[in-house]
């Protein structure tokens, strides 16, 4: 018997039904879409992460691999343009930064063409006055440990370039260059800078005490360092234009002492197979401040004012001698 309260019933149980199998089928689409939406969003993130890990692996090892050139020129480019060629035949280079000391003008394009093609970059860092502590700034373009300083008139062979390269990665924390120098006490905390004997430590049994930044490789935190020191010793730089060279071994002798718990020698010399000085094919005719008569004893007079400054003389002693190939 057809009973209508038994429809309504059939039909609400029917309506419901269909509505739970609407909701149903609705849930599972969304249950899909945000599954979705979540694969894409991990394989983005990770494919993300993965890239930015391996750039920063990259990043990485190339401070442990490779190095900057820092070069500071006054008016000679085309001796320049020489020792920038020479090095750019020389691998691990990461970048050269050019310090233009020249404040009158700036570098021409004609430099800038010069050197060719080539997969270094190049910068050139504008000065705003002529001073020899512009190149022992910590500039933010060194993305590499080790710091490879040349004047623009020192021409070193490729060789000598690499294998002084390897050489600092064993004394990362001393300056591994190829200019050597000492000082020698002539009374009781007086000294004199010098160079004498020097070039043929093997044969004349001396020793070395300071090496030239003007042909040598240190670690980058040392700009940094010698920017930090008092204000004194970048005065004395400033008003003698000549002691750049002793107040960074000062700096690094500090340092070690600081960082050993003792003394060690600021500097390891490598001894060059060819080490040229272009100065002479210079146009310009401006000489260096190493050629001038009153070099050594400016130097003399930084040695014995930074000793008063610091309070004692921290320079030490080495006659280590790094050389390629054994000479007769």
């Amino acid at each position: 018997m057809y009973d209508p309260g038994e429809e309504r019933i059939y039909s609400s149980h029917h309506k419901f039904k269909w509505c739970f199998s609407r909701n149903r089928a609705f849930l599972f689409f969304w249950c899909i879409l945000v599954l979705l939406v979540v694969v894409v969003t991990r394989k983005a993130f990770h494919g993300h992460q993965s890239v930015v890990t391996e750039k920063t692996r990259d990043l990485t090892d190339f401070k442990q691999e490779g190095f900057t050139l820092i070069i500071q020129t006054y008016k000679r480019d085309e001796i320049l343009l020489k020792v920038l060629e020479r090095c750019l035949a020389v691998s691990n280079l990461h970048k050269i930064l050019i310090v233009w000391n020249n404040v009158d003008e700036g570098p021409s394009q004609k430099l800038r063409d010069s050197l060719g093609p080539h997969n270094i970059p190049i910068v050139f860092l504008e000065q705003k006055m002529n001073s020899l502590q512009n190149r022992l700034q910590p500039f933010s373009e060194i993305h590499t440990d080790a710091v490879l300083m040349l004047d623009d008139d020192v021409l070193l062979s490729v060789s000598d370039i690499s294998f002084a390269f390897s050489v600092w990665k064993q004394f990362p924390d001393q300056i591994v260059g190829f200019v050597p120098r000492k000082h020698v006490e002539t009374a009781p905390g007086v000294y004199n800078y010098s160079g004498q004997g020097l070039p043929d430590l093997h044969k004349q049994g001396d020793k070395y005490s300071m090496v030239l930044i003007g042909a040598a490789f240190f670690h980058r935190r040392y700009l940094k360092l010698y920017e930090d020191q008092p204000k004194a010793m970048h005065s004395l730089v400033k008003a003698t234009q000549n002691c750049e060279d002793v107040a960074i071994n000062f700096v690094v002798a500090l340092h070690l002492r600081e960082l050993w718990s003792g003394a060690k020698p600021a500097g390891v010399f490598v001894e060059p197979l060819e080490m040229v000085n272009l100065e002479k094919e210079a146009s310009s005719g401006f000489k260096g401040l190493w050629q001038r008569p009153e070099n050594f004893k400016r130097s003399s007079d930084c040695l014995n004012q930074l000793a008063q400054m610091y309070g004692f003389m921290p320079l030490q002693f080495s006659n280590i001698r790094v050389t390629q190939f054994h000479k007769s």
